[in-house]
């Protein structure tokens, strides 16, 4: 707009526009491949393309890296009881803790996974509460939730705890229309 109401501005960018093209057009000759005369900016632009294409593949690659789906597991040896092996699913403790969770008004959510860190298998507790929650309330319910867990499983699980709070939690009621 400046340049079409104001004719100093339009001549400022025309100067400018003319130098900076002039100088784009010698950049241009000094990359110009001999044999086909054409530039060789495209041949950078296609390399960097490719490279960033490989990048993202393996960025996508490396993406749910240490997600497990058995969370415990022992056999006769283990119990000194009868022979067989047992193996507890992740998805087990994920959807009693979940289940426990959800049932609290408190919490606007909930997620629980399997993870396995150095070849031990543990959970990931996330949980949203509600604005005016007291933090430590929640992690000492979820500490419980998870010694009860515990207590059924017949082991100790390694657990990891996140209390989080953004935007989500600040506008939501916390009655639901059903």
């Amino acid at each position: 707009m400046a340049i079409a109401a104001v004719p100093a501005v339009a001549t400022l960018w025309q100067n400018w526009a003319g130098a900076a093209s002039d100088s784009l057009r010698a950049v241009a000759a000094r990359t110009t491949l001999a044999s086909t005369g054409t530039s060789g900016i495209w041949i950078g632009v296609a390399v960097a393309c490719v490279v960033l294409i490989i990048l993202m593949v393996l960025w996508v690659a490396a993406q749910g890296k240490g997600r497990a789906n058995v969370l415990a597991h022992g056999s006769e040896k283990d119990d000194g009881g009868a022979p067989g092996l047992v193996t507890i699913s992740g998805a087990v403790a994920e959807q009693a803790l979940k289940s426990a969770l959800s049932a609290r008004t408190d919490l606007v959510g909930a997620t629980v996974a399997t993870y396995e860190m150095d070849g031990v298998p543990g959970l990931r507790v996330r949980v949203l509460p509600r604005q005016g929650v007291a933090p430590d309330e929640v992690a000492r319910d979820i500490a419980d939730l998870v010694e009860g867990l515990d207590a059924v499983l017949g082991r100790s699980t390694a657990v990891l705890v996140s209390i989080g709070a953004g935007a989500r939690t600040r506008f939501t009621r916390a009655e639901r229309v059903r």
